[in-house]
């Protein structure tokens, strides 16, 4: 985008969107890169209602699917990637951006808990917007009489602490069934990156979590695909 196209955005309020994944064994008849595919191939389905920014793919996806070798699977430490979200969350606000947004498919069953990647990103959001408000309005700036409607705001977008949001990509309770490379992350690729999928080594390894993903179909997949469009038209404001 050339820089009158970011200031109209901004001007708009046009949600700009980070796809948050990780680098994690999918058995071996998916791709390591599930849990970013499917958050970016969705959000492309979104076209200019968006600004997508370049996603990130490094994660901390743990070992507790498979261990690092030979896998596909790449742990970082979410400590380490807290400095540099804040860094790249507090650069957009200071380039103007106050409705950005951030989409994470890995680990979301449990949301309103949250696991290591999802919690680092939404720390990252919190620090980042009292940095930026304290560097731009000063000490005290919560305490100002210019904050008075601060509970009132709160469900607005004026309320600063709705510029930085995460959202599982999928809602809670979703009609679609989640879990780990099997019947329904492998629909889902196979509706949005087929061309990834060998479903015929489904069952290399004898998981457990993979004997579901001989059930998969597209048509299930692209089921999938809608809900999560529907519930990321919702919760970024889209029409």
């Amino acid at each position: 985008m050339r820089p009158e196209q970011l200031r109209a955005a901004i001007d708009a309020g046009t949600p700009v969107v980070l796809a948050i994944g990780v680098l994690e064994y999918h058995g071996a008849h998916l791709p390591s890169g599930v849990d970013l595919l499917v958050v970016t191939e969705i959000l492309a389905r979104l076209g200019d209602q968006i600004i997508a920014l370049p996603p990130f793919a490094y994660g901390a996806a743990s070992h507790a699917v498979a261990g690092p070798e030979g896998t596909g699977t790449l742990h970082i430490d979410a400590g380490a990637i807290l400095p540099l979200a804040e860094a790249l969350f507090g650069g957009l606000l200071k380039a103007g951006f106050r409705n950005i947004r951030g989409v994470i498919h890995h680990q979301t069953e449990g949301f309103d808990q949250g696991m290591p990647t999802d919690l680092v990103f939404r720390l990252a959001a919190r620090n980042a917007i009292l940095q930026f408000l304290e560097s731009t309005r000063g000490a005290g700036w919560w305490g100002g009489t210019d904050m008075q409607h601060y509970y009132a705001d709160q469900a607005q977008r004026a309320d600063p602490f709705n510029w930085i949001q995460i959202h599982p990509l999928f809602p809670k309770g979703g009609a679609f069934p989640f879990d780990h490379a099997g019947k329904g992350e492998t629909a889902l690729m196979m509706a949005l990156a087929p061309q990834s999928v060998a479903i015929e080594q489904a069952a290399v390894g004898g998981h457990w979590y993979t004997q579901s993903a001989t059930e998969s179909t597209a048509v299930l997949g692209e089921a999938g695909v809608q809900i999560a469009l529907t519930h990321l038209r919702g919760v970024l404001g889209l029409a």
